[in-house]
């Protein structure tokens, strides 16, 4: 759930799963760790392309062998709160893959219960790069930070729109 800046950082795929497994290992050392981190990256570098929903559950299917062959329907009556990647990492991709908005992906996250937290971080981040983040909701979030990480914030976004 906090991988999602390296999808933003860098352009090469390989790269950016190479630093998404650096970043991941400090804290979640574990093989499922990493290749849930990765398949987060991968979705927002191809969601950042713009590529349709259909060919990012195949290519996270086929590189990391989730099954996303489900919909948020299924995965509500699934779901159980489970905080392995493994158990997050599918849902919150099939949330962000069929949703029609970055709210609506948000709320297929809160939705399904459990992990909740964690699955709408990480639905979110898949899903500002597929619609992009409404603006009142951004103001509105702006309100609840405090200055210094306002500064990182704006700094991150000026980086990552200069390139």
């Amino acid at each position: 759930m906090r991988v999602s800046p390296v999808a933003w950082l860098f352009d090469d795929l390989e790269t950016a799963l190479e630093v998404a497994r650096l970043v991941t290992v400090v804290s979640h050392s574990h093989p499922e760790a990493v290749r849930g981190a990765q398949a987060v990256v991968l979705a927002i570098l191809m969601a950042r392309g713009d590529v349709p929903p259909g060919e990012i559950k195949d290519a996270v299917e086929g590189r990391f062998g989730y099954d996303l062959g489900h919909d948020v329907d299924t995965a509500r009556v699934h779901h159980e709160y489970n905080e392995t990647c493994q158990g997050c990492v599918p849902d919150a991709i099939v949330c962000a893959l069929e949703a029609k908005s970055y709210e609506d992906a948000i709320r297929n996250a809160i939705s399904l219960g459990g992990d909740a937290d964690t699955l709408a971080a990480i639905t979110g981040s898949i899903a500002e790069a597929m619609f992009s983040i409404p603006r009142e909701l951004i103001g509105s979030a702006n309100g609840y930070l405090r200055t210094e990480l306002l500064g990182v914030v704006d700094e991150f976004y000026s980086k990552i729109l200069a390139r």
